[in-house]
């Protein structure tokens, strides 16, 4: 293996990571300093690398090295070396701030879809509504009295099944028979496709 030829002042030597970040999860100030110093380009290089934007990316690598002192407990050596687990975090931490960015983008465009969205005509939603309630009344006249009693108390007044068999003083079975059948009938009658 060649030996790496460095011309002037020889190059500090790479700190230990994984030691650092020991020190960092019990409070070390000193040992969090060293830590920023060693990664602070290599994070922003990768959060640069997803955003795009530079003001953005040193946010997010900002973020990031915060991030980095309040977890550093939970990193696990055996799981990987020191510096992947800091450029995990700041490549998560970059795509979490994509995907923030476009979800705002959605909302703001559906604001604003909903902002020309033609006001609807009032007269026309109240004859439409009577409308609708008399063909519903309609088509209740066709159920039978034990079907029609089961739909209003369940759909009307909000009964359960349990509820509506005592209030009738039925079987629990045959209420929900009488339901089904009476909403298929409503159905029907209604136009209602399934």
């Amino acid at each position: 293996m060649k030996e790496a030829v460095h011309i002037g002042r020889k190059p500090a030597p790479e700190p230990d990571l994984q030691r650092l970040l020991h020190e960092v999860a019990l409070g070390d100030q000193d040992a969090f300093t060293v830590v920023y110093d060693a990664v602070v380009r290599s994070v922003l290089g990768v959060v640069r690398a997803v955003l795009r934007d530079q003001a953005q990316s040193e946010e997010v690598a900002q973020d990031v090295l915060v991030e980095v002192w309040r977890t550093a407990p939970r990193y696990r050596p055996e799981r990987g070396t020191a510096i992947n687990w800091i450029l995990t975090l700041a490549h998560r931490r970059a795509v979490d701030r994509v995907r923030s960015v476009e979800a705002a983008a959605a909302r703001d465009h559906k604001a604003a879809l909903l902002d020309r969205t033609p006001e609807y005509d009032q007269v026309t939603e109240q004859v439409e509504t009577r409308l609708e309630q008399e063909q519903v009344r309609r088509c209740l006249r066709t159920l039978t009295e034990l079907q029609r009693q089961s739909v209003t108390l369940a759909y009307y007044r909000g009964l359960t099944y349990r509820q509506v068999a005592e209030a009738l003083a039925l079987p629990l079975g045959t209420v929900k028979t009488r339901l089904r059948d009476g909403l298929i009938r409503l159905r029907d009658c209604l136009g209602v496709t399934a």
